[in-house]
């Protein structure tokens, strides 16, 4: 599987690192080097993220291997995410890095474990998994929603996704965005489609659909359909730079 490619790419960053700077060495071997598969790190990884003590962190990490083992594509989505941030990111320069150290990365990856929760029936542990992530990591992300791969939440603090809120592949959002139902139609959330960016501070609100390869700047409000290809800026949200219509 592709995630036991990425996995060696891993262990091989970690070990130059570990030669490049034994004091780092020490940390990485706890967190990658003694691990048998990426499965393994990431769910120590989320455990350590978001356990307050020994016990939360070995239950949190014990609830993320379960899934992973149990459903290959959820661990074979998180590689495809951590890939993203690579190719989106000029600041990144390996796997490494975002893996460890970027929190909008764990939020995305305990959030595939609650979702994998609630789908089984196991609301309640799906439910904590929501409610530690946005304690620890300021992202807040309803176990009911849907998310597609290669999903880059940059910097991801204030990041709050509702209840069955549908998010395509390759989208890229990055911090204090807020999607969910509006009070005018509490049964509907917004629906996000593939590659889609979403700036600093923009809200989605409400029946609405957002095409793909949409852009919505910073601070954005939007409450109606967004056709595909559009940029979205301003509150109340004004549409630009929509692709020419194909002659007929």
């Amino acid at each position: 599987m592709a995630s036991d490619s990425l996995w060696l790419e891993i262990r091989a960053e970690a070990q130059r690192a570990t030669v490049a700077d034994p004091i780092f060495g020490k940390a990485l071997a706890d967190t990658i080097l003694v691990r048998d598969d990426f499965a393994a790190a990431l769910a120590d990884l989320i455990g350590r993220r978001l356990g307050a003590n020994t016990a939360e962190t070995e239950r949190f990490t014990a609830f993320s291997l379960d899934a992973f083992r149990g459903q290959p594509d959820l661990i074979e989505a998180a590689s495809r995410d951590l890939q993203a941030i690579v190719l989106r990111d000029p600041a990144v320069a390996g796997l490494l890095a975002p893996l460890l150290n970027f929190k909008g990365y764990a939020a995305l990856q305990a959030w595939r474990v609650s979702n994998s929760l609630w789908r089984r029936g196991h609301t309640d542990a799906a439910l904590l998994f929501q409610n530690e992530a946005s304690n620890v990591l300021q992202v807040s992300i309803h176990p009911a929603a849907s998310i597609g791969s290669w999903v880059y939440l940059d910097h991801a603090t204030g990041i709050v996704i509702g209840a069955n809120v549908a998010i395509g592949d390759e989208v890229t959002m990055l911090q204090n965005v807020s999607i969910g139902r509006s009070s005018e139609l509490p049964t509907r959330s917004p629906r996000i489609g593939r590659g889609v960016f979403i700036g600093a501070g923009a809200t989605i609100l409400g029946d609405v659909s957002i095409g793909d390869f949409a852009k919505i700047g910073a601070d954005t409000v939007v409450t109606t359909d967004m056709p595909g290809g559009c940029t979205a800026v301003g509150n109340p949200a004004r549409l630009t730079n929509c692709p020419e219509p194909a002659p007929a």
